[in-house]
């Protein structure tokens, strides 16, 4: 690979030689700054023992970038079309691997297992459309595999919801179901330039600094993201409102209502105003209420 991947005309040639169109149905917008490419790489803090998961390499500008520097890279790619072009690309290079494949239906654990060393400092870089984030960073999240970070290009809304703070409009219960697991940051804008073809919204750079524990204890971990999607069910309803409309029967009110004052949190409270350790005050407080 004589000529970086990620330029205008490199990006061009490369489709056309291979007679592909990009497909709007996976959101395919590749990146073409090198610039971009470089800041990401450096925001992985790769060291000298760096196992790299690439989700959605596309033709593999990124993936470039991080042969040069991680010890194994490993770039899972749902198109079948560019598996190839993956393939004659890094061809040479011995420690990528390239895996055709939805990341969704992985076996993220089999994958680690089979090609990174025991204890490998293993981490995840991805260029993700809008509309499967979600359920790839909670997957990610979910999966038990020892992760220090994920790099993730998102576009610019998700990215705000991701990483807001308590008080924050953008604030909400994806906020806590990654920041749970892991320190939220956007650490970097992203031009629309930077992509083939330009995308329709802005973009920007989500690191998530995984935790070694959850941020909060909780003794009932699927009640406790219960309670927090309840509570904010309807963003203008009062939490009250929205946990005995949306989690708990009419009968329970009176009960709801003595358990919030007793867990210290005003009833009129709205769920963007409460903190991660309140909600788990919250969920632990209503826990035996929910179990009768």
């Amino acid at each position: 690979m004589t000529k970086s991947i990620a330029t205008p005309y490199r990006t061009k040639a490369l489709l056309q030689k291979h007679g592909l169109s990009l497909k709007k149905s996976l959101g395919q917008n590749f990146l073409i700054d090198a610039n971009v490419l470089r800041n990401l790489v450096e925001l992985l803090e790769l060291s000298e023992n760096a196992g790299v998961i690439e989700i959605g390499p596309g033709i593999g500008a990124l993936t470039e970038s991080l042969a040069e520097k991680a010890r194994k890279v490993v770039a899972v790619e749902i198109d079948g079309r560019l598996v190839p072009v993956l393939r004659e690309a890094f061809a040479d290079c011995r420690h990528v691997k390239i895996i055709h494949a939805d990341v969704l239906e992985l076996d993220l654990q089999e994958v680690a297992e089979a090609e990174f060393s025991p204890g490998q400092d293993l981490m995840v870089a991805a260029n993700l459309p809008y509309y499967i984030t979600t359920p790839i960073l909670l997957k990610l999240l979910h999966s038990g595999l020892s992760l220090r970070s994920i790099i993730v290009m998102v576009q610019k809304e998700v990215a705000d919801r991701i990483a807001a703070q308590p008080g924050h409009k953008a604030y909400g219960s994806l906020s806590i179901a990654v920041q749970y697991y892991a320190e939220a940051e956007t650490v970097m804008q992203v031009p629309k330039s930077a992509f083939l073809p330009n995308p329709n919204v802005d973009s920007a750079v989500l690191r998530l600094r995984i935790r070694s524990n959850p941020v909060v204890h909780v003794n009932d971990e699927p009640f406790f993201f219960e309670v927090v999607r309840a509570s904010f069910g309807q963003r203008r309803k009062t939490l009250f409102n929205n946990l005995t409309h949306n989690l708990f029967p009419r009968e329970q009110k009176e009960a709801v209502r003595s358990l919030l004052n007793s867990a210290d949190i005003e009833p009129g409270r709205r769920a963007e105003t409460l903190s991660i350790a309140e909600f788990a005050r919250l969920s632990e407080a209503l826990l035996e209420l929910h179990r009768q």
